[in-house]
This record gives structure tokens, sequence and C-alpha cells, in this order.
């Protein structure tokens, strides 16, 4: 099994090319089955998850390309399978997306109850309940939702208990060849869920709002194909500007969007980052600044994003003072706390939801074990800054969501190499 060896205390300076984001890439892709015709995906991240996902596709019967351009080509003109089998989709959470597209086109589906990382409950209530004010038959048998809609769907007025970013999006591709009209209220409003909307209008669905909390689709009889940029990957763009703040570095990362991590850069400004933007750029500088320690408080974009909450973990493990991080998104997300203490970290769990972390001087390497994907990323942060080295184990978690994260590094001047 693949672990990373990092060596700290190398404060990261250089240029980095930010990858397609994975978290817009697994719907769009899951939306390819609302058409027959050809539809290309252009910068997919090449991951883990983005493969099982095309796994997924190609044991319905669809036919997937990659390109010489590493664009991802989709037909799913002919479906010889309409289950999504326990196999695929336990081991990602997103394959559950299949769902509203299967049952929106072809009437029925048979789809596993979704896996993925391991923090927390993460229920797909809301996606049923709007399947079915959509006039889906849902039934729940020996971990498989069965949904039936041989007269097709129906649009609705769906009103969601809770703000999920999947349930938006599952009921945003259902609804586009549904009949009439259909109005989701309180939706998710991630930059993802406006690159997945701004998929489906390319390909001809009748949809406005998305990136409120309203989104209105009128439906249509049929999709075309179409070509689609996958947006920048705002995680990831997060992820390496707060280690090269945590190493005091100077970098900027390209083909990202600043516009999609206001509440991040906000957070960096206060820890006592310099930071400049351009249209497709980000450019960080903590070098002879003194790095200051910052609440963080996770919450529904526009809020601070809880893939990023585990990163100003261990950024706040070595600033100056104390700060205290509220997950309220999920719980059991601070899996990551004893292995960053592990290092030398101060930091306390207060229940579920709260961690407190008190500053110290300098954090040592020692072997370590990720947890989960966004974990695994505040590992490495804290091994850029750790004397000596740090050999992270079970890095098939980093993997999922970081596209060749050695060689980005390495770019930057970071002593890190995948070892067996």
């Amino acid at each position: 099994m693949d672990k990373l060896s990092i060596t700290g205390g190398n404060p990261l300076s250089g240029r980095l090319r930010v990858s397609g984001a994975k978290n817009s890439t697994l719907p769009i892709l899951a939306g390819t089955l609302l058409t027959d015709q050809p539809v290309t995906i252009c910068n997919a991240p090449h991951l883990h998850d983005v493969t099982t996902m095309i796994e997924l596709l190609g044991s319905l019967g669809v036919e997937v390309v990659v390109d010489e351009k590493l664009n991802v080509e989709v037909c799913a003109r002919s479906l010889g399978e309409l289950l999504a089998p326990y196999e695929l989709v336990k081991t990602m959470r997103a394959s559950f997306l299949v769902l509203g597209p299967l049952v929106a086109r072809f009437g029925q589906a048979k789809v596993s109850l979704p896996g993925g990382c391991a923090i927390g409950s993460r229920p797909v209530d809301q996606h049923l309940k709007g399947l079915e004010a959509m006039g889906a038959d849902i039934e729940v048998v020996d971990g498989y939702v069965l949904a039936k809609a041989p007269a097709g769907l129906t649009g609705r007025d769906v009103y969601m208990d809770v703000v999920t970013v999947g349930g938006t999006q599952n009921l945003m591709m259902a609804a586009c060849l549904a009949r009439g009209t259909t109005r989701l209220y309180n939706c998710a409003q991630e930059p993802e869920v406006v690159d997945l909307g701004n998929f489906l209008a390319t390909l001809g669905a009748k949809i406005q709002g998305y990136g409120s909390s309203v989104i209105e689709i009128q439906g249509v009889e049929s999709l075309h194909g179409g070509t689609h940029m996958v947006m920048p990957d705002r995680v990831e763009a997060g992820t390496y500007l707060v280690a090269a703040a945590a190493t005091g570095g100077c970098i900027r990362v390209v083909d990202a969007d600043p516009t999609t991590l206001t509440a991040v850069l906000e957070k960096l400004q206060q820890a006592g980052a310099r930071i400049t933007t351009g249209d497709d750029w980000i450019e960080l500088d903590m070098r002879d600044r003194q790095l200051r320690a910052v609440d963080i408080e996770t919450a529904p974009y526009p809020g601070f994003p809880t893939d990023m909450q585990a990163q100003f973990m261990a950024l706040n493990a070595v600033a100056e003072g104390a700060a205290t991080i509220r997950e309220t998104i999920f719980e059991n997300r601070f899996m990551h706390v004893q292995e960053i203490n592990r290092l030398g970290a101060n930091i306390e769990v207060h229940g579920q939801s709260m961690a407190v972390v008190h500053g110290v001087d300098g954090l040592t390497g020692a072997p370590v074990m990720a947890t989960d994907l966004r974990a695994s990323s505040s590992l490495v942060i804290a091994a850029l800054v750790a004397h000596g080295t740090t050999v992270i184990d079970r890095i098939y978690h980093i993997d999922r969501g970081y596209e060749t994260i050695e060689e980005k590094l390495q770019q930057v001047g970071a002593q890190v190499q995948r070892v067996s």
C-alpha cells in the first residue's frame, strides 16, 4: 500500500496548476445519462473517484472514452442495465447521483445506498422525498433504492428540509426531463451546483436560479449533446494556499477561481497572509509574516466550507495563539485530531462539533494514518511544517481528491515522495 514520505521545514515557493473540481465532475458525469447524444467533459481531474464513476457508467452500458487531450467523451445512447451495484456505490457517495437521471430518462432504476468517507451520517432522504413528490414509487429493499416512474416524472414544488448538495443535484437532474415545471426550495448554493446547472443548460435544459436557494426547471422532452469545461477545484486550491501559509512560503495557484474561495481567502488574510488575485489565479505570500490563529465555523456556501476545516486545523496548530473550530455540517469530522497531535500539536476536542487548537512552536515528524479525504490533506500540511520526516499511511484517501499531489508539491519545493 502506497504511503507519502514528507520531510518538512521548507517554505513552499513557486507556481502550480489547479485541477478540475472532483465535486463538479462526479455529478456532471452522472448527468450525461440524461441524453442519448455524445457529451464531452473537459478539465476532469484524473482521480480514483472519477475512475469509479466512469466504471459505474460503463457497468450501465455507457460508452466512455478518454481522448488524447484527456477529455472524457460519454455516450449513453443505449443502456443495457439500470442497476448501480453496491460494489461501486459503496466506495463513493456521489455514485448515488445516477438515481435521478436514470428514473427521469428510463422510468426506473435500482441504486445501492451510498458509501464514501466515514465522516458521519449523510442521509439520502431528501433525494427520495423529492423524487416521490415528482411521482416516483420508491422502495428500499436489501440496501437498494428501487425507483419506478413508468409514466415519467411530473414537475412539482419540492421543499427540502435541510440544505443538501447531493439532494439538490439529484433533483435538478431529474426535473430536466419531468413534465411541467419543478421548483426546488432550500437548495444548496455551492459553486459545484452552479457548474452542474451550467452543464445542464449546455445540453438544452430550461433551468434558472441555480446558485440561489430556489431553482426552477421547466421539463423538456429530451436533452442533446454538448461540451462542458469543469470548474477549477476550489478545495484543492485552498489546500495548497493553506500549505503555503503554514510553511511561511509564497505560491501562485493558476487556473483557479478566486470568486469561489471568498470565505477561505478572508480567513487566510486574518491569519496574516498577503493575498492577491486575478481572473484565474491566486497568490499567497507569507514570507516574513507572523501566522496568527483564526477561529473557524463551517457553514453551507457561501459560508466557510467543511472541506477546508481540517486544513485550517493544521495551520492553527503552528499559529500564534489559540483558535476554536466548530463543525456544523458533519458529525465525526475530527478524526484527524489524534494524528496531528502525534506530531506534537495541542488540539482538544469537545464533543462532536468543537475543537480548540493551541498553537505550538513546532511539530515533529512521525508515522501517521489518513482517516478520510480531507483529514489526509491536513496531515500533509502538518508534515510540511514538521521537523524531520513524516510517513502518511493509507493515502488512497488522498488519491480520491488530489491529482498527483506529490508532483505538485515537488513543483513548489516540498520534499515529498510516494513510497510503497
